[in-house]
């Protein structure tokens, strides 16, 4: 049982770094989750080195030291994911239907805009670079995707779920997940060398349908019959089935090709009908508490600053790093006309985290040969980078719409 102890140790050394890294960022009015990040950089392996390193006793049971370090890895991106997981479900059970589809049409603006700007100036530029066509979409498609999640914690973090703004963040998320999964389709199938149509529209079909039926048929049933939980002779068996429900609706979403986030995302949603009555936030924000800052801790852990040491990838890097930022906010600007300036900086820049998402399509790329090293690198500063900045530019605007809409008060 050694290998399980040096795992624990590991686990650890992340949960306690996350907190105190968390606690000194906002005492100096920074996020929390941007010391997380940060913490996760320096106790990983590209930097300190304190965790990621197999113990000989996990080494000897897979073998060899490099398969030791992957199931190492899987440990830890397992709990990031459920940390993410369930973040998205309480930003769920803090947004009922009714107020989603009340920004319904900017919501489709922001997202569908939010997934042609950031590819073609992506695409463009890579490709000017004398980068491959496939490897420059496979760039471009890492900055569609918002990393929601980074997004959701500050605005939780800040009590602005409820505000017309989030609202649109979310919807537009849940679009341009869904094209941004079509764009990966696509760009994987073309970087393989067989592009399948009909495969594509199913994938495209079932996406759409599981959103649409899990999001209205889904809050229909729990509106009538969740009354019949509290009934069930099962020990606190509100939150037993809402935990059912949001695995089951992530593994779901996962297996038709979306982000497990959004399955997870539409269970809170189905829920957030009967939060009240069943008091689930309060009963699950201890699981909250202790899974989330895992999983920004690990998105830190895959940061290696010396990638960057060759000057012309750290050119291509931070020249695409400012095209991912302006074409997310020009995209959530003009989905915002009519709400103000400063509702069209906020929802632009709740757009703008990458984090994991660039990672999963660079690995997809590189997994098939179609992305080299140094743009794996580019895509990994990229969506780093915009992980960073994002989160205290957005906790600064809120909180300058806070003071704008006290003032008229205070006068």
């Amino acid at each position: 049982m050694g290998e399980i102890t040096g795992i624990l140790v590991d686990l650890f050394i992340i949960f306690a770094a996350a907190r105190l890294a968390g606690e000194l960022f906002v005492r100096v009015k920074q996020p929390a989750i941007v010391g997380e990040v940060f913490a996760g950089i320096t106790i990983g392996p590209h930097a300190l080195g304190l965790i990621g390193s197999p113990d000989s006793d996990l080494v000897t049971l897979f073998g060899d030291h490099e398969a030791a370090r992957r199931a190492l890895n899987v440990v830890f991106d397992v709990i990031a994911e459920l940390g993410v997981i369930i973040l998205l479900f309480f930003v769920g059970l803090e947004t009922r239907l009714d107020d989603l589809l009340s920004v319904k049409g900017r919501a489709a603006a922001a997202g569908v805009l939010g997934t042609i700007l950031p590819f073609a100036a992506g695409f463009g530029f890579v490709y000017a670079t004398g980068r491959s066509d496939v490897e420059s979409a496979f760039v471009a498609t890492a900055m569609v995707a918002t990393s929601v999640g980074i997004t959701a914690r500050v605005l939780s973090d800040l009590g602005a779920m409820a505000s017309d703004e989030a609202r649109v963040i979310i919807g537009a998320a849940v679009v341009d997940d869904i094209l941004g999964l079509l764009l990966l389709a696509v760009v994987r199938s073309w970087g393989k060398g067989d592009v399948d149509v009909v495969e594509l529209a199913i994938t495209a079909l079932a996406a759409v349908a599981f959103v649409v039926f899990a999001a209205m048929v889904g809050t229909q049933l729990i509106r009538r019959y969740s009354i019949h939980l509290e009934r069930l002779r099962i020990e606190n068996a509100p939150f037993v089935a809402a935990i059912l429900l949001m695995l089951g609706f992530s593994a779901l979403a996962g297996t038709i090709g979306l982000a497990a986030v959004i399955g997870a995302f539409i269970a809170g949603m189905m829920l957030a009908e009967a939060d009240e009555a069943l008091e689930l936030q309060r009963q699950a924000r201890p699981v909250y508490e202790f899974l989330v800052p895992f999983f920004f801790v690990v998105i830190g852990t895959k940061v290696d600053l010396g990638a960057f040491q060759d000057t012309e990838v750290l050119a291509i890097a931070v020249a695409v790093t400012l095209l991912a930022i302006l074409t997310k906010l020009a995209s959530g600007g003009l989905a915002a006309i009519g709400l103000g300036p400063r509702s069209a900086a906020i929802i632009g820049t709740g757009r703008v985290p990458r984090g994991e998402v660039g990672f999963v399509v660079a690995g997809v790329g590189t997994g098939i040969g179609a992305v080299s090293g140094d743009m794996f690198a580019v895509v990994v500063f990229m969506s780093i980078v915009t992980t960073l900045v994002a989160p205290p530019a957005l906790a600064a605007l809120v909180a300058g719409e806070r003071e704008a809409a006290a003032t008229p008060m205070e006068a």
